[in-house]
C-alpha cells in the first residue's frame, strides 16, 4: 500500500468519525451495506487474510508475526519517505527511523519548487531536482531523515538531514564539527537517550549515490546528538581517502577514522560504542561512547591487526576474490571480514553479533574480551573474544546477513536475520543457531519485502523492518504465540524452499 492509499483511506476514517454515523450514511448513499470503513474492512475479511497470507511453519517453538498493515500513521506534511538506512527502538517504546531525504524522486518531492541554481544557472529544487517552471505538483515532500514513532504509529518528533529546513545551517554546522552524511546508514539510541547516526557515503557514482549529497567525499564519520537533535560530537572527519582498518590514531581527537560505517550499538554497563566499521573498512572500532575517544577494534575471529583491506569490487559480485568464489571452493572460513561490515548488535549476555554480510555469516564474540591486540589465524573458538559464526543462506551471492536482532524474553532466545537478497528474516534459536522459522518472502505486497534492510523490536517482541533499494518503507510485524525460541530447527539457516 502506497502512501497516497494510505492517506485516502485515512481521510475516509477520519471523515467518518467527524460526521455523525446517520450523515456519514447520507453522504455515501443508505443503499450501501458497510457503514463505516471499518465495516468494508472486516465484510473483506482483510484480518482472515493478513493472517492466511503469513502462516509460517515452524520447527521447535518460535514466535509467530503478522503485518500491523496500520503502522505508521499517515505523515504530516505530505512528507514521504525515501530508503530506511536505520531503524532503532529506545528504552521507551519509541521507533526511531532514519531514512535518506535524496533517495526520494523528483515527483515524490514534487512540492519543492525552485530553491537554487545549478553550475549552469537553471532552477533546481532543495534536493537538485530540475525546476524551471517551480514546483510541479502538490503531492510530496522529503521527511526529515530522523522520524521518531509511538507503538501505534503517531510520528512523535523529527529532525535532521536535508529534508529539516535550516537544520543543516543552524544545528549541525560544519564549523561546528558536524558534517551531516550523505548517504544516511545506521542509528542508535543508547541508556542514555543519545542519538548516534552515521552514513556510507561513497565519493564514486553508484546506485545511490545523488549529485546533491555533500561534495566532502566519503563518510568517514559518525554524529552524536540529544534527543531533541542538538548536536554533541562527531567521531571522525569526513573525506577519508580509504581504508585502513589498523588505524588507531588518525581522526579527531586522535580517534581513528571510520570508513563508511554502517551501524553501532553501546553497551549500557561499559558504555563503549561498537561501530560496524563498515563498507571500507574490515573491523569493528570500539570507542568511548561518553567521549568518542579509541579504546580497541578487531577484525574477523577477533584478529588484531586486521588481515587485510576491503577490496572494494573485488567483495561483491562472482568473479575472483568474491564470496561465492569462496563458496564454490570450500573455503567456508575467510579470514577477514568482507564489505560490508553491516551491523554490530550487543545481546544481554555480553556477546556482540558481527554481520559480516560480504560473506554471508554472522560472527558472535564476547565483548569484554574483543578488540585487544590478539592472533587467532585459524578462527578458534576461545581466541580472541571469538565464540562462533553462523552461516546464513551460504549458497547465494553475497549480502545475505545484513542485521540482527533479538526477542525481548529475558534471555533473548530468538535472534532475527534479515537476508535482504532472499527478502526474508529468519528466527533462529539463539543457544543452538538453528532456524526455527522465517517470514516474509520477496515482493511489493504488504507483508512481503524487498531488500529488508534492518530490523528491531519493542518491548512486546513486535519486529519493525525497514527496506531499501526503492522500497522505501517501514513494516510492522505483530508478535503472537511463544516469545521466545526453543527446540532445534534446521542447521542449514536459509535454505532454499520450494
Amino acid at each position: 500500500m502506497n502512501s497516497r492509499m494510505i492517506r485516502s483511506v485515512s481521510w475516509v476514517v477520519a471523515l467518518a468519525s467527524v460526521l455523525s454515523l446517520p450523515q456519514f450514511v447520507a453522504s455515501v448513499g443508505a443503499q450501501q451495506s458497510g457503514a463505516t470503513a471499518k465495516d468494508a474492512l472486516q465484510k473483506a475479511r482483510v484480518l482472515d487474510r493478513l493472517a492466511e497470507g503469513m502462516a509460517v511453519e515452524h520447527k521447535g517453538a518460535s514466535p509467530g508475526f503478522v503485518l500491523d498493515p496500520a503502522w505508521p500513521q499517515p505523515l504530516p506534511h505530505h512528507w514521504v519517505i525515501g530508503d530506511v538506512g536505520g531503524i532503532a527502538v529506545d528504552k521507551h517504546d519509541q521507533i526511531w527511523v532514519y531514512h535518506r531525504p535524496r533517495s526520494v524522486t523528483s515527483s515524490d518531492s514534487g512540492m519543492q519548487g525552485a530553491a537554487g541554481k545549478d553550475a549552469k544557472g537553471n532552477p533546481i529544487s532543495a534536493l537538485g531536482f530540475p525546476r524551471p517552471l517551480g514546483q510541479i505538483n502538490g503531492c510530496c515532500n522529503a521527511a526529515p531523515s530522523v522520524l521518531v514513532f509511538d507503538k501505534a504509529g503517531k510520528l512523535l518528533k523529527s529532525w535532521g538531514g536535508p529534508g529539516d529546513a535550516g537544520f543543516l545551517e543552524t544545528k549541525c554546522r560544519q564549523q561546528d564539527g558536524c558534517v551531516w552524511p550523505a548517504r544516511e546508514h545506521g542509528i542508535y539510541i543508547d541508556q542514555n537517550d543519545f542519538v548516534y547516526v552515521a552514513g556510507n557515503g561513497q565519493a564514486r557514482n553508484f546506485h545511490g549515490q545523488y549529485p546533491w549529497a555533500p561534495n566532502f567525499g566519503n563518510d568517514s564519520q559518525i554524529l552524536k546528538f540529544k534527543p531533541d537533535g542538538t548536536f554533541v560530537y562527531q567521531i571522525g572527519t569526513a573525506g577519508a581517502k580509504g581504508p585502513n582498518s589498523n588505524d588507531m590514531n588518525g581522526g579527531v581527537n586522535g580517534t581513528p577514522e571510520p570508513f563508511w560505517p554502517a551501524d553501532m550499538v553501546v553497551d549500557p554497563k561499559t558504555n563503549l560504542m561498537y561501530i560496524a566499521d563498515g563498507y571500507g573498512n574490515r573491523r569493528v572500532l570500539i570507542v568511548d561512547a561518553t567521549t568518542g575517544k579509541y579504546v580497541g577494534h578487531f577484525g574477523a575471529y577477533g584478529q588484531n591487526p586486521v588481515e587485510g583491506e576491503n577490496g572494494g569490487d573485488a567483495d561483491v559480485g562472482e568473479g575472483a576474490g568474491s564470496w561465492p568464489a569462496d563458496f564454490k571452493a570450500g573455503n567456508m572460513k575467510p579470514k577477514f571480514f568482507r564489505s560490508p561490515v553491516h551491523c554490530a548488535k550487543l545481546a544481554n549476555d555480553g556477546l556482540l553479533y558481527v554481520c559480516d554480510r560480504g560473506n554471508n555469516r554472522v560472527q558472535i564474540f564476547k565483548a569484554s574480551e574483543a578488540g585487544k591486540p590478539c592472533s587467532n589465524p585459524n578462527g578458534d573458538v576461545g581466541k580472541c573474544g571469538y565464540v562462533g559464526e553462523v552461516h546464513v543462506a551460504p549458497q547465494t551471492i553475497g549480502g545475505t546477513s545484513g542485521t540482527v536482532n533479538f526477542s525481548t524474553d529475558a534471555k533473548q532466545s530468538c535472534m532475527y536475520v534479515a537476508d535482504l537478497l532472499n527478502d526474508v528474516i529468519y528466527v533462529i534459536n539463539r543457544q543452538n543457531l538453528t532456524e526455527l522459522s522465517r517470514f516474509g518472502g520477496g515482493g511489493r505486497q504488504a507483508g512481503e519485502f524487498h531488500w529488508p534492510h534492518m530490523v528491531a523490536t519493542d518491548s512486546e517482541g513486535n519486529v519493525y523492518v525497514g527496506e531499501v533499494d526503492g522500497a522505501a518503507r517501514t513494516q510492522k510485524f505483530l508478535r503472537y504465540g511463544a516469545t521466545g525460541c526453543s527446540g532445534t530447527g534446521s542447521a542449514d539457516v536459509g535454505k532454499y524452499t520450494e
